[in-house]
């Protein structure tokens, strides 16, 4: 499945670290930096996961909130939040339906090995819930500032 911008976000309720859940549907009005990533507390991962939260004021002044989404479990979630200080939402899609939904369960290939993974792509959905801008294969360096300058003119 794929998804393209100018087309409703996919709805989602996950849960999330610290015990509570996120729901798409109840974010409406504000802008949502959704971002799947594929392990927690990897050095790929806690980097753009550090980076998302060294610009939260920024993302605030946008009105968007940061949901970061790994297929990992509640608890380990909640080490990697705790070990870093991370003042983002990390939500958990264990049964993998919202990675799916979002196109981001890919093909991946390392060492001429073959599996499925989560591409690490990020998508912004305006206040509407319309998906604004979509960024795919994602390279850490730089996203960041990407993303907010995106939220902040959209």
């Amino acid at each position: 499945m794929s998804v393209e911008p100018d087309q409703p976000a996919p709805d989602f309720t996950l849960p999330t670290a610290g015990g509570g859940s996120v729901s798409l549907a109840e974010l409406k009005g504000r802008k949502v930096v959704l971002y799947f990533y594929p392990k927690a507390d990897t050095s790929g991962c806690t980097k753009e996961a550090v980076g998302f939260t060294e610009a939260a004021d920024g993302f605030a002044e946008a009105n968007a909130i940061v949901i970061g989404v790994s297929k990992d479990p509640v608890a380990k979630l909640e080490k990697f939040r705790d070990k870093y200080g991370l003042q983002v939402t990390l939500a958990s899609d264990e049964a993998g339906s919202v990675v799916e939904a979002y196109g981001s369960w890919v093909e991946k290939s390392m060492y001429g090995r073959t599996y499925m993974g989560i591409d690490r792509s990020t998508f912004l959905i305006g206040e509407d819930g319309m998906l604004a801008k979509i960024w795919r294969k994602v390279k850490v360096t730089g996203h960041v500032k990407a993303v907010l300058d995106a939220a902040k003119a959209g």
